[in-house]
């Protein structure tokens, strides 16, 4: 599993995780779409802009390997801001190859890319 050096490990303040330290000994957790509603609290809100946020400025429109980045964390973005960089796509890799669809992400996350337009 590849450790990204350098990436944040959580939310700054709060105990949103963003990586894992080890493999899962049971097996890879799986990548889902996690359905976003609109009635989500402001806390998991802004956890899933600073963990865009950090995707972005560590990798970003190159592809990366999923590696230590925690899949519930993923989960939450994955089908729409962050899609498979290869096909067939394993969602149950740590090797899987992910990137990041800036067209969805920045009307999801505005303040980060700079408007809602493409």
């Amino acid at each position: 599993m590849l450790k990204h050096r350098g990436f944040p490990g959580r939310l700054p303040g709060t105990d949103f995780q963003f990586v894992i330290r080890r493999p899962n000994p049971r097996g890879v957790t799986a990548l889902t779409q996690r359905e976003r509603y609109a009635d989500r609290r402001p806390a998991d809100r802004r956890a899933d802009a600073g963990f865009m946020r950090a995707l972005w400025d560590h990798f970003g429109e190159e592809s990366f390997e999923r590696g230590n980045l925690d899949a519930g964390r993923l989960s939450w973005l994955f089908g729409r801001e962050i899609v498979p960089a290869e096909d067939p796509f394993d969602p149950e890799s740590y090797e899987a190859l992910l990137r990041v669809d800036v067209t969805v992400a920045r009307v999801s996350f505005p303040d980060i890319f700079g408007g809602g337009s493409a």
